[in-house]
């Protein structure tokens, strides 16, 4: 059984350090108005505790609408769309120092809304402050093309704003995934219509007012929270809307790039992964454990590149799992707020109880529970929606609990022979985002890395990001990349100039 950890929560945006009388409370964004929403109302939830902390009522496709024209008359108005990148870069840098300046407040509001520890919210609030530099620092340095000519002319190509893009974010790490998708937006000097995570709505809001106090335009940044059926639909739909980021389930992901396509609109998608992650006999078991937990429980599992398939070689199987299980019963569950913390609330009830479901429904069909397996019944977790870590053996890869996500702290123990066997049940999946692998012959890394289809593949260590690495997902798991220097190129539309160097007429036709 987990230990507990507990400690006084967050009550409310208050106590979260949120200044409710500058805005937040109970507004919207919409093209630089903060704004009461005429959409349904959300309850924002603390996953701690099960209690309501705050109200906002949600945006409507009509907001979108809005949002959508502001935001495209404000990037042209206002100058950003045409500003020289080293002025919008300037912008950008404050943004992120901003974020530097806010990151407390940015993780306790991070904390109450999403369940997540502290010392995970404050690495998110670093990681989105260095985003909005680095892709400030790409934009200032990214030159233009002057082409190879191939006759008489002077060839350049061009980049420009598309105009308005569309950003769908998780509610698994908002302000990172915010950055990571405004920053190099904004940077390309488009306007961008936000539709942050109902379940997790606060801290993009609290992003918009940093934006706006940094000297971002007015308008240029619109933040509206709403079912994604309503306002993510509408915003994917629009016709002035040049392109979408989505990072969400495939599902939602795959209806989509359906709606995109129909308008032939670019979409980039960062979906759901089942992945590997294959510990060798010749590995270092302790780093191997640590990884391999670190993999799959910190976040509490709610994570796309969670390592929820663990591979082991069969020689070692044995001894290992055993030391994982009784590494896993130690990891402590509780509140977001106490350092001791290792496994922190899930986002909602609802969502524990899936995952609760699956694990059941992998147990009846002959699956075996090492450790966790059922909802905690201590009193003190019985507000909150907590799951422990949970680890199964005695299943196959096959096996549904094996093949779909489940997002939460729920890993499989798998067997393996050799390089050929786990690279082909690595492989033995719809998903292709990420992929670990311990072992001390970098030989073999190298071989299995290339061979297993994944976007990225750690070696020797899990779940480390940097911005300037690009990050995509293959097969069921996305489409397009995000992250990387390129990034701002993503957001922006190309063209070529040809400039005629000679004298003479094009030589055609009778005149000729």
């Amino acid at each position: 059984m987990s230990l507990v950890a507990s400690t006084p929560e967050i009550a409310d945006l208050s106590a979260a350090g949120i200044d409710t009388t500058r805005d937040l409370a109970d507004r919207i964004h919409v093209a630089g108005r903060w704004e009461i929403g005429t959409g349904g109302l959300i309850e924002s939830i603390d996953p701690a505790t099960g209690r309501v902390f705050a109200t906002l009522h949600g945006a409507t496709a009509d907001t979108v609408d809005t949002a959508v024209r502001e935001g495209l008359s404000a990037a042209n108005t206002s100058g950003w769309a045409t500003m020289l990148p080293h002025e919008r870069a300037a912008v950008l840098h404050r943004i992120g120092n901003a974020i530097d300046g806010a990151r407390d407040r940015i993780a306790a509001l991070q904390t109450l809304d999403t369940g997540k520890t502290l010392t995970e919210t404050r690495a998110l609030a670093a990681s989105a402050a260095n985003t909005f530099r680095y892709m400030a620092a790409a934009l200032e340095t990214m030159d233009g093309g002057l082409t190879t000519p191939r006759g008489p002319w002077m060839t350049l190509a061009t980049h420009r704003p598309m105009g308005v893009v569309g950003a769908i974010t998780p509610w698994n790490s908002p302000i990172a995934s915010d950055a990571q998708k405004l920053a190099p937006a904004l940077a390309a000097g488009n306007a961008v219509v936000s539709k942050p995570p109902v379940w997790a709505p606060w801290v993009t809001l609290l992003l918009a007012r940093l934006c706006e106090d940094a000297g971002l335009p007015r308008g240029v940044l619109s933040v509206l929270p709403g079912p994604g059926r309503t306002v993510g639909e509408a915003l994917v739909r629009h016709p002035l809307v040049a392109k979408v980021s989505f990072t969400g389930g495939t599902s939602t992901g795959r209806h989509l790039a359906h709606l995109a396509a129909d308008k032939l609109m670019p979409i980039t998608l960062e979906l759901g992964g089942k992945s590997p992650t294959i510990v060798f006999d010749d590995a270092d078991i302790e780093r191997a454990l640590q990884g391999v937990l670190f993999g799959i429980f910190s976040s509490s599992g709610q994570s796309c590149i969670a390592g929820s398939r663990i591979f082991v070689q069969r020689s070692i199987i044995d001894s290992f799992t055993t030391e994982l299980v009784a590494r896993a019963r130690r990891l402590r569950l509780g509140v977001g707020t106490d350092p001791a913390t290792d496994v922190a609330p899930m986002i909602s009830r609802t969502h524990r109880d899936s995952v609760a479901a699956m694990v059941d429904a992998a147990v009846a069909d002959g699956a075996e529970v090492l450790c966790g397996g059922a909802i905690p019944d201590d009193p003190r977790l019985a507000g909150g929606s907590y799951y422990p870590p949970t680890i199964l053996s005695a299943v196959t890869n096959s096996d549904t609990i094996c093949q779909q996500e489940v997002f939460g702290p729920v890993a499989v123990v798998i067997p393996f022979d050799d390089e050929a066997d786990v690279i082909a049940q690595a492989n033995d999946t719809v998903y292709g985002l990420a992929c670990g692998i311990w072992t001390e012959d970098y030989r073999r890394a190298l071989r299995v890395g290339e061979a297993v289809d994944a976007g990225t593949v750690w070696v020797n260590t899990y779940k480390q990001f940097s911005i300037s690495t690009p990050f995509t997902g293959l097969r069921d798991s996305g489409l397009g990349t995000e992250k990387g220097r390129d990034a701002v190129r993503q957001y922006s539309e190309q063209k070529s100039i040809y400039l005629d160097r000679s004298d003479a007429p094009l030589a055609w036709g009778a005149a000729h």
